[in-house]
């Protein structure tokens, strides 16, 4: 795909080919065994923070690369196609982690916290999903009630959180307030008495990162965790939402680009008929339109991240580059199970951990249906409100 990216700095593509050799390397040859024995790999992920991978959109000042959405969008985009399920560490680090602290952490915070996020030394957990509050996440149930002598006592409990089982910080968001998204507060905090890191989840793919339930009864945390401002926690989830939904673009693009290359190279290989079974327009037609499809995607995402990096509304790039990219990936991951046959129903083949691994792209940080929605209200604007 390197045709496609004219535009992009000596940085960009630096980090591009450091990210690509590094997945290549030391991801991709154990990615099959990771996955099978649901390994997370901390160790390799502490590696990526010595070269910047974990702090990429960290100020060099905070102990960071100090580089941009960009450069991120194209380490995720290397790293997913190697192993999606490690991608997910990285970008979690990045921008559900480091992402709200940059833009809302005081110095002190930015100062605690910021340098062993990038290091790799700590590791950051986005904590705003519920277990009824997904889509809907401005009524949330947790709650933060005030102390005598100040701070919060928590109560509550959080799913789906990624990178729960190995962080030690959390972007934790409860009520704080009234009914609905103005009540809700962001905090920044650790662990705790009072806080329970439940169950790794099953999942029906990306074996290789953590996903935990989190619980809270009675959880003390001091008035210096709030993040932002009091009652504008839903600012400050909304506003990494839209910068993570480049980031999952990406990771979808990685998912596909691997789907795509897996069939093409079994396709040129695989012989019956006479002949190797790319010579037959069944085969042909349903890789060349991913090919196309795949191209439009990722031009979609490099454009909603060059348009955050330049201080531009992103909101419905990132959905739309989200929305394209995630159905690219589930269609080329299901073409190419289907060129590989048999043996893309095997899981001696990665072609069905790329299936497994696709589908979680159309729902975290907001599903397909949510990404529609926020296209249609930029369209419409307050008509498509009601």
């Amino acid at each position: 795909m390197a045709t496609l990216l004219p535009d992009l700095s000596d940085t960009h593509r630096e980090i591009q080919r450091l990210a690509r050799e590094f997945a290549q390397g030391e991801v991709a040859p154990h990615a099959a065994e990771w996955n099978a024995a649901h390994h997370v790999p901390v160790d390799v992920l502490r590696r990526m923070g010595e070269l910047g991978f974990l702090g990429v959109i960290i100020p060099e000042e905070d102990g960071g690369a100090g580089l941009d959405y960009t450069c991120l969008t194209l380490v995720i985009e290397e790293i997913a196609a190697a192993d999606a399920g490690t991608s997910v560490g990285v970008a979690a680090q990045n921008s559900l982690g480091a992402g709200p602290i940059v833009r809302f952490g005081t110095p002190e915070q930015r100062r605690e916290v910021l340098p062993a996020l990038a290091s790799g030394e700590r590791f950051a957990a986005y904590a705003l999903t519920e277990p009824g509050h997904g889509s809907d996440a401005g009524a949330l149930r947790t709650a933060a009630w005030p102390r005598e002598g100040g701070g919060w006592s928590v109560s509550g409990s959080k799913q789906w959180i990624t990178n729960g089982g190995i962080a030690e910080v959390f972007i934790l968001f409860a009520r704080t307030g009234g009914e609905g998204p103005k009540g809700v507060s962001c905090f920044l905090v650790g662990p705790g008495e009072g806080f329970v890191v439940g169950r790794e989840i099953p999942k029906l793919g990306l074996h290789t990162s953590s996903t935990v339930e989190l619980a809270f009864d009675g959880f003390e945390i001091g008035a210096e965790t709030l993040l932002g401002v009091e009652g504008e926690g839903m600012k400050v989830a909304l506003s990494t939402l839209d910068a993570g939904r480049i980031i999952i673009a990406a990771q979808a693009c990685g998912i596909a680009r691997t789907a795509l290359e897996t069939a093409v190279e079994y396709a040129g290989q695989r012989m019956a008929f006479g002949g190797p079974i790319a010579r037959f327009q069944g085969v042909q037609f349903p890789l060349a339109e991913i090919a196309a499809r795949l191209d439009a995607a990722w031009l979609l995402t490099l454009n909603a991240a060059a348009m955050k990096d330049a201080g531009h509304p992103h909101t419905a790039a990132g959905a739309k580059a989200k929305l394209v990219a995630s159905q690219v990936a589930v269609d080329a991951a299901d073409a190419c199970v289907q060129t590989l046959g048999g043996y893309g129903y095997s899981a001696e083949y990665p072609a069905e951990r790329l299936y497994r691994d696709a589908k979680i792209t159309q729902i975290y940080e907001g599903t397909s249906e949510i990404q529609r929605l926020v296209i249609a209200r930029d369209l419409f604007g307050a008509a498509a409100r009601g």
